[in-house]
């Protein structure tokens, strides 16, 4: 269809809405150096920030148990204390796993986002810098793993490879809309988690540095995403919001790995029909995802098959 210039004038107006809250945005070189400034005077490194070598303590948790997937459901409330807090140290351990995997991920879209910009930018100095965070991340709970004493929780071979396409074809603002994905909700809990004294101090200083650094993390991946949304082509805007649809039911199938109910003892096909029919697993899901999702619908990313896609996986009430 040839665009007319009425057409393309009201293209333009329907767009202003966004533009005018871009104003409410810092310049994007500003918004960088501040948040350079921030990651020089708080990071952290596990390492040595971290005692290690203390032994976990007696009777603490490895995780809320507010937030274990089968709290306050039947098999819930067969089980005794000491199986839910194993199940809460393997469900913490399934996270780590899947934090690793995410943030591998988001370091490849983060490096792919940057290919084309200027090398010497605060943008791309600051991406450089959280690809520095997430490394040291990794680490992190790559060594909580090790001294949990539980298994590294892969997720499907399917939906290893789902990311493999990922990595390879997604947007820029796909991208973003995706790093978003694996951030907030886990940072919501872990916000939850690391104030917690029912909590081993090591989960909870794991969990504190995590949030102190993912904060500035989630602010460069917001404002930029806002950005791309304004400007992008309209079929990467679809493109987008399909994207990011599959992208929630994905992230909702790995959060918790299946496998953690076999290895505490439970019957696996129990305990996931359970967590499906779980009314407060369905809550906390949706509530530690609504700051997200209420982003998403501001900017425009929540329409269409995108949004019947987020409904679908359970992080979107309807």
């Amino acid at each position: 269809m040839t665009i007319t210039p009425d057409t393309a004038a009201a293209k333009e107006t329907a767009k202003e809405p966004l533009r005018d809250a871009l104003g409410l945005l810092k310049d994007r070189e500003k918004t960088a150096e501040r948040l350079l400034e921030s990651s020089k005077k708080h990071w952290f490194d596990p390492d040595t920030e971290l005692d290690w070598d203390a032994p976990f303590e007696e009777g603490k948790w490895f995780w809320p148990p507010e937030l274990v997937s089968l709290y306050d459901t039947p098999l819930w409330k067969r089980m005794p204390e000491e199986q839910r807090m194993d199940l809460a140290r393997h469900e913490a351990g399934s996270l780590a796993s899947l934090g690793i995997w995410f943030e591998v991920i988001l370091m490849q879209l983060l490096v792919r986002h940057i290919y084309d910009k200027p090398l010497t930018s605060n943008h791309v100095r600051y991406a450089l810098t959280e690809i520095e965070d997430e490394c040291r991340h990794s680490k992190m709970f790559a060594r909580l793993l090790t001294k949990s004493g539980v298994p590294e929780y892969r997720v499907s071979r399917v939906h290893h490879n789902l990311a493999r396409l990922l990595k390879t074809v997604s947007t820029t603002p796909g991208s973003f809309t995706a790093t978003l994905l694996g951030e907030e909700i886990l940072d919501w809990m872990q916000r939850l988690t690391f104030p917690d004294e029912r909590i081993q101090p090591l989960v909870r200083g794991v969990t504190r540095i995590h949030v102190v650094e993912e904060s500035r993390h989630v602010r460069y991946a917001r404002e930029e995403l806002r950005r791309q949304m304004v400007d992008c082509p309209r079929w990467e805007a679809e493109l987008t919001r399909l994207s990011s649809g599959e992208a929630s039911r994905v992230f909702s199938i790995s959060f918790v790995n299946p496998d953690v109910y076999t290895n505490v003892g439970l019957d696996k096909r129990e305990a996931m029909a359970q967590v499906k029919a779980s009314g407060h697993r369905r809550e906390v899901m949706q509530t530690g995802a609504r700051r997200l999702t209420d982003f998403l619908d501001e900017i425009g990313v929540m329409r269409g098959i995108g949004r019947k896609l987020w409904v679908s996986s359970g992080l979107l009430a309807r």
